[in-house]
């Protein structure tokens, strides 16, 4: 289990039971971890259109992650995304883009170069989470996240019994709420990417588009897509008070 992960790594209780097909005023909003905080009437929100797939939803967090959601939205503003593909994609992992190269070593930030998003306790790698993308630590600078660019990923990941994730919890040093856990175990993720990596937004329309994308054919060597998935279109929108629908069990 831990040989897969490692291999794989990126360079209040809450109740599941409405994830489906919920309303904004049918989504309870607890304190502690806010992936399915409903987005408000009116809220800014980006739309993604992945060409012969369909669109993807994402309510952004500017209240944990306001750096990493300004860089987002400016980018999308200015069709940076637009026509780029998802360059890395890894089954029942994540599936990543937002490269102008399309080979993972290119992209910056709207500063130029890269900056630190952080990380807040109150996002987590839920199936559904979008993420920036970073090249770990260094001595010169031991915060992964002050590496990140304009590379992004939206978690596909798998679910978890509870066994596994108090194993994972020693493995890593590290700990997760009985909401975390409860998430984890229902909706799934990618749990040992907590905590080193800027998380801004949660997908919460579309994710079966995701989970499409994640199964497409690749080179076994590179996790590159054999056919290019390219984001047609990445713009800012509002959320209109639409039905949400954060998650289907079937997706997977």
């Amino acid at each position: 289990m831990f040989k897969k992960i490692m291999a794989a790594v990126l360079c209040g209780a809450m109740t599941i039971g409405c994830l489906t097909g919920c309303g904004e005023d049918e989504t309870a909003e607890k304190s502690g971890i806010a992936n399915f905080t409903a987005p408000k009437k009116g809220e800014q929100v980006i739309v993604m259109n992945i060409k012969d797939y369909g669109e993807v939803k994402i309510k952004l967090f500017p209240e944990y992650a306001d750096k990493g959601v300004e860089n987002f939205v400016e980018h999308a503003k200015e069709g940076y995304y637009d026509g780029l593909t998802f360059h890395r994609v890894i089954s029942d992992f994540m599936i990543q883009g937002g490269d102008p190269l399309g080979t993972g070593t290119g992209g910056e930030s709207i500063w130029g170069g890269k900056f630190d998003g952080g990380t807040d306790e109150h996002l987590i790698h839920a199936a559904g989470a979008v993420a920036y993308a970073n090249s770990g630590a260094t001595l010169d600078n031991p915060s992964p996240t002050a590496s990140n660019g304009s590379q992004f990923y939206i978690v596909t990941g798998t679910v978890y019994d509870d066994a596994t994730l108090e194993q994972m919890a020693a493995y890593y040093g590290t700990t997760f709420t009985d909401e975390a856990k409860e998430i984890y175990t229902t909706v799934g993720g990618t749990p040992w990417l907590d905590g080193g990596y800027t998380i801004f937004g949660q997908v919460y329309d579309g994710l079966d588009v995701i989970f499409e994308v994640q199964n497409v054919a690749t080179d076994s060597a590179s996790n590159k897509p054999l056919e290019d998935v390219i984001m047609e279109s990445v713009k800012v929108g509002e959320y209109d008070g639409e039905d949400i629908r954060w998650y289907m069990s079937d997706y997977q």
